[in-house]
């Protein structure tokens, strides 16, 4: 019985453990459930929440529906012997994908729920994301880049060989986090949430617009760094994709600031001549890879532009877009912003 008995298997008390009909047959299962309890896991984390008064059995339906658990019966009984029945703490956690039952069982009596938030807002790049992890998590800005480029993490996500970093993967949304979490681990956490949000349908989606997940990915960092005002989304992605079809270049501001490795308040002429394969003025087709962390409004938007024939736009001041399908459309638009600013402009000098 130690194996049992170093697991935390208490059956101490008379009480909580059923008559034994066939001694062999329970000696057995209780090796089953020993060994299962005494497992450790590397999977992914994932985040149950437990609601008030909630009892044993949603509890265990909640664990079992988030891959914590296997086998629901003998975790049940397991969790009945060692007393969480009676002491079953409300809270969310976060555990891993068949995670030790003892650690479970630990976690949920303890109450051992998440300590803190961290949110992601869409748009941001990878050293964004990092620099956040240092000043809210105290995860040192190297280690969690160097995390996001690990080969065995990058080869989880399917993503294409020579991929350098989990960019675009790290998905934007607030997380609940436990205290002392690794780099390795934030990094598996989001990039294990970018898999959740992905939507199977939307895998079937990819076959009929002739395009693999990496440059959806791709694509709807593109849209979602260019993107002011929600309806706009599915209208950028549909320029984009036209370009696309028509073998033009995408010339996206957002990739040649990507290009010089650090946000340009704005993208002048001179700057589009720098010398990267992000450079879409330069490059046709899509960049290497994403350029951002785009939501799921992005990624739809990439896999389900509008059906418009439009091949350019251009920003106005308040963020909103003017869509043209001419190149002389197009300027006519550069103008009619040029007016608007103007305007705005004498505006704010009337005001002083």
């Amino acid at each position: 019985m130690s194996l049992i008995a170093d697991c935390g298997l208490r059956i101490a008390d008379s009480k909580t453990v059923c008559p034994i009909r066939n001694p062999r047959f329970a000696i057995r299962n209780l090796l089953v459930v020993a060994l299962i309890a005494c497992g450790g896991s590397d999977g992914p984390r994932v985040t149950v929440t437990i609601p008030a008064g909630a009892t044993l059995e949603s509890a265990i339906d909640s664990l079992e529906a988030n891959h914590v658990i296997g086998r629901p019966g003998l975790f049940r009984w397991y969790a009945k012997v060692t007393g969480l029945g009676g002491s079953l703490k409300s809270g969310v956690y976060l555990l891993r994908q068949n995670e030790s039952w003892s650690d479970v069982v630990g976690a949920l009596e303890r109450g051992r729920g998440v300590e803190q938030r961290f949110t992601i807002r869409e748009g941001l790049r990878l050293v964004e994301v990092a620099d956040l992890a240092w000043e809210e998590l105290r995860i040192p800005r190297d280690s969690f880049i160097a995390a996001a480029r690990d080969p065995t993490l990058l080869a989880g996500l399917g993503v294409p060989e020579g991929t350098t970093s989990a960019e675009g993967y790290l998905f934007p949304t607030t997380y609940l986090l436990p205290q002392r979490i690794s780099a390795r681990e934030l990094v598996k956490v989001m990039t294990h949430q970018f898999i959740v949000q992905w939507s199977p349908e939307w895998q079937a989606r990819l076959d009929s617009v002739g395009m693999s997940r990496h440059q959806l990915v791709t694509l709807a960092s593109i849209v979602e760094s260019e993107v002011r005002y929600d309806p706009d989304r599915p209208f950028i992605a549909a320029v984009y994709r036209n370009r696309l079809d028509r073998g033009m270049r995408l010339e996206a501001d957002p990739t040649v600031s990507y290009a010089y490795g650090r946000r340009l308040s704005r993208v002048w002429e001179k700057n589009l001549a720098v010398r990267s394969a992000y450079n879409t003025y330069l490059h046709a087709g899509l960049p290497p890879g994403p350029i951002s962390q785009p939501g799921r409004a992005s990624l739809a938007a990439a896999l389900y532009p509008a059906e418009v024939p439009f091949l350019f736009f251009v920003a106005q001041p308040d963020g909103k877009h003017i869509f043209s399908t001419t190149f002389a459309e197009h300027e006519a638009a550069i103008q009619r912003v040029k007016q608007l600013k103007r305007a705005a402009r004498a505006q704010r000098a009337q005001g002083h």
